[in-house]
């Protein structure tokens, strides 16, 4: 069993990830949604690696639980961006990301379906983070933890998860 991640990552808005290198204060906004897509595009490649449900140890999740993870961050962020267009200071519901690893049985999903899904859910939220004029990038939303995000830093979070996503998996078991 996989212990569930306690982390808080909000962290990385304010210095560089040692693990991946990312640097949110090197990042323009606007380049974020081509980002979002280009790392997103490695995925159909990891996705097909023979050892793509081999869990390197018992603690890390495999290439396709990490798959399934990136898609439905997609899509829990794009959410997130929704609601904080929709009211600035919106709540955000809590959402488990292990529990729902677990749930939706991340290791016995499809990996070709999974990188269509990720693909598609990538390309969706680069064009919603694309379509946020400067205006509204200042609005925010809270997590159900109490960190506060606004448009600008949730989309800088959100390309860190994927690049770190991408690096977790960037080597064959």
């Amino acid at each position: 069993m996989i212990l569930p991640e306690t982390k808080d990552w909000t962290w990385v808005l304010t210095r560089q990830c040692p693990e991946c290198g990312f640097d949110a204060a090197a990042i323009d906004y606007d380049d974020v949604p081509d980002a979002l897509r280009g790392t997103a595009a490695g995925w159909p490649a990891v996705l097909s690696r023979a050892d793509v449900r081999v869990r390197p140890n018992p603690s890390t999740w495999s290439a396709l639980e990490y798959g399934a993870h990136v898609r439905d961050v997609c899509r829990t962020i794009q959410r997130r961006l929704e609601l904080i267009l929709e009211a600035d200071g919106a709540q955000f519901p809590n959402w488990d990301q292990d529990a729902t690893a677990v749930e939706a049985r991340y290791n016995s999903q499809d990996p070709i379906a999974v990188g269509r899904e990720l693909l598609a859910a990538a390309d969706s939220a680069a064009t919603a983070f694309a379509s946020v004029p400067q205006s509204m990038r200042s609005r925010r939303g809270v997590r159900s933890d109490g960190a506060e995000f606004s448009v600008d830093s949730l989309a800088r979070y959100f390309l860190h998860d994927l690049l770190h996503h991408a690096h977790d998996v960037s080597k064959p078991n």
